[in-house]
């Protein structure tokens, strides 16, 4: 989390110097063009004006360069094929990257299995806004083995960014969209069922589809487990400030006090949440109990999925998206409106997570009424086991 918002941070260094640099070309231009016809030294604003045209040429050059090469990165993006030990793609596997028409708006998949005919599992990155295509070719590679992992860029979110109007997204959307990409790789892999696997965010929207849809799902995984967001949203500020004042941070505890406790509206949620969600992320990064991996938002966002139009939007869900889904879940307590569910349930929660408690994932767990469930701990993992 922390690496997300300085990468967001330089990025947005850098365009604000860019704008700067365009205006300051552009007031001293017009100055220098001022001063010129008001002096009447034709000899002096022709000169300059030969300058002036040369520099605009550069500079349409090299805007032209850069919206070819956006161009033809976005058109280029694709997910690695599957190879076996002998280095030549897998006979019967599949590694896609898709546009689908998901009720009027385009939104993207990865998808990808060594056996094209094993069975269909959704996963549904966190966020909200989160896009996690290349992290889980990554991460989950053993999955591939046995499933046909389709890995979905919610709306609001990376190559998906533009599929609805942000400003309209709602919980009640995401479900409706999750629930029509369900039924269409159903028909597509001829399937009567799949599974779907939710981290973070994405537990609470596989918990609602599986909720409301528990005929189309062989079961449900949860990893990160969100429970109640509110509740979550406390713990993880008073977390924060205990860490703050354990470690002596008066700037980190002031910072904390000053701007209050959640839960959070308008404009700003997403900073004010990250000024707690990137400190505990930290602490996670430090705690020597969590296993280390290779992991890393860097790795992500330089993949070969995103095109670098894409690697700009991984950003911007991370901040729109979230600021506008976020503070809609606050009324969310899946102990109060999901206990009941019609299909087998596991979780997968580290121990040592502190960015969603373990105790309300184990607490909901507890209250579940299922076919059949399983509460697996990580015992050297944080927030993503």
């Amino acid at each position: 989390m922390s690496t997300v918002y300085i990468e967001l941070i330089v990025q947005g260094i850098v365009i604000v110097g860019l704008i700067l640099a365009i205006i300051v070309f552009l007031v001293t231009t017009l100055i220098t063009l001022g001063v010129g016809i008001i002096t009447r030294n034709k000899e002096k604003v022709t000169r300059w004006l030969y300058k002036l045209r040369s520099q605009i040429i550069v500079v349409v050059s090299l805007i032209l360069v850069v919206s070819i090469m956006v161009i033809i990165s976005q058109m280029v993006a694709y997910t690695p094929p599957i190879l076996g030990e002998d280095g030549e793609v897998l006979e019967n596997s599949i590694a896609s990257l898709e546009k689908i028409n998901i009720d009027g708006s385009d939104q993207w998949v990865t998808i990808r299995g060594e056996n094209k005919n094993n069975p269909v599992l959704l996963f549904l990155a966190g966020g909200s806004g989160g896009t996690q295509l290349a992290a889980t070719r990554s991460q989950l590679r053993r999955l591939e083995k046995h499933f046909v992992v389709v890995n979905w860029d919610q709306p609001g979110s990376g190559k998906s960014y533009h599929g609805v109007d942000i400003d309209t997204l709602t919980p009640e959307c995401y479900i409706s969209d999750g629930h029509k990409l369900t039924t269409y790789l159903m028909e597509r892999f001829n399937k009567e069922k799949i599974y779907i696997m939710g981290e973070s965010w994405g537990s609470a929207l596989g918990t609602w589809l599986v909720k409301q849809y528990p005929e189309l799902y062989h079961g449900f995984i949860g990893t990160g487990q969100m429970v109640a967001f509110e509740e979550t949203e406390l713990a993880c500020y008073e977390k924060a400030l205990e860490i703050a004042k354990d470690r002596g941070d008066t700037d980190k505890v002031n910072e904390l006090k000053s701007q209050g406790a959640p839960p959070y509206y308008g404009d700003d949620v997403t900073w004010k949440s990250s000024t707690y969600l990137m400190y505990l992320h930290n602490a996670m990064a430090k705690n020597s109990v969590i296993a280390p991996t290779d992991h890393n938002t860097i790795k992500d966002v330089i993949g070969p999925e995103y095109g670098l139009y894409d690697k700009v939007n991984y950003f911007r869900g991370i901040v729109k998206t979230f600021n506008q889904v976020y503070q809609q879940l606050y009324e969310i307590d899946l102990r109060k409106q999901a206990t009941e569910l019609e299909v087998p349930v596991y979780f997968f929660i580290g121990r040592h997570d502190i960015n969603a408690p373990p105790r309300l994932a184990e607490e909901y767990y507890n209250m579940i009424d299922a076919p059949k469930k399983e509460l697996v701990w990580f015992e050297h993992s944080g927030h993503g086991p």
